[in-house]
Parts: structure tokens; C-alpha cells; sequence
């Protein structure tokens, strides 16, 4: 493993940290709006656009690219660095309301939780796991 694989490791599962963190504090908003008029739950998206994200960067080698001489032609697509990807919180105007307008299922966001949580626990472990592999590695130098 190169440190460079190394350290795209930790970003990746850093970034994937915060993101169930965020998630857990939205679906926690959610739970805590369940029986206010006309609230609509928020999700996270962020994994759809990480994966669109690695697509381009594989994909980017296949297409053909526009010599430009000039800021002002028109660019060729380029691929997206998967770093500047971010979590955005995303509104569900589109489920079923209760009478009241509000779409919150309290039961369903309380299993989301226990399952964000268990991603988050699986995600630390999988970090450790990481800095145990460099730890072993500079014991062997």
C-alpha cells in the first residue's frame, strides 16, 4: 500500500465520518419534527455523487478531449475531483404527507439511526484499521 492509497484512504473514510455524522443530525431533526405541520424529512445525499465523481475520473482516459487555445471555447468535460465532493441535505417534497402536510415516519427515522450509528462504528474501525496497517508497516523499517 502507497502512502498515496494511504492517505486517499483516510480522506475517503474522514469524509464518510462527517457525512454520517450529518446524516444522524438530520434524521435526529427529523425525529424532532415528526408531529410539526406541514414539515418535510431531509435526507443526505452524498454517496451517489461520490460514485458519479470516480466515474468520471475512470472514464476521463475513453473520451476524447478538445484542444482549447483560448478561456473563452468551449471546454471538454473534465473529471470531477472526488474531494471537493459534498454532503447536500435534500428536501422530500414527494412521499405521502399525513393530514397535517408532514411526511416524517418517526419509526422509520428511528431505525435509520441504529443504522447510521452502525456505519459510523464500522467506518472508525475500518480508519483503525488503516493506521494499524502504517503502525505495522513502520515497526518492520
Amino acid at each position: 500500500m502507497g502512502m498515496n492509497s494511504f492517505v486517499n484512504s483516510v480522506d475517503l473514510l474522514s469524509r464518510a465520518l462527517d457525512v454520517q455524522s450529518l446524516r444522524y443530525q438530520v434524521t435526529a431533526n427529523n425525529i424532532a419534527n415528526s408531529e410539526v405541520p406541514n414539515y418535510k424529512k431531509q435526507q443526505v445525499n452524498f454517496e451517489s455523487e461520490l460514485k458519479r465523481a470516480f466515474e468520471s475520473r475512470d472514464n476521463s482516459h475513453e473520451g476524447f478531449r478538445m484542444i482549447t487555445s483560448d478561456p473563452r471555447h468551449v471546454q471538454s468535460e473534465q473529471p470531477r475531483d472526488w474531494r471537493k465532493v459534498e454532503p447536500r441535505r435534500v428536501t422530500d417534497y414527494t412521499t405521502t404527507a399525513k393530514a397535517n402536510g408532514n411526511n416524517v415516519d418517526a419509526e422509520q427515522e428511528a431505525m435509520n439511526l441504529v443504522q447510521i450509528q452502525m456505519q459510523y462504528q464500522l467506518l472508525t474501525q475500518l480508519e483503525n484499521f488503516e493506521f494499524s496497517q502504517v503502525n505495522t508497516a513502520m515497526k518492520k523499517i
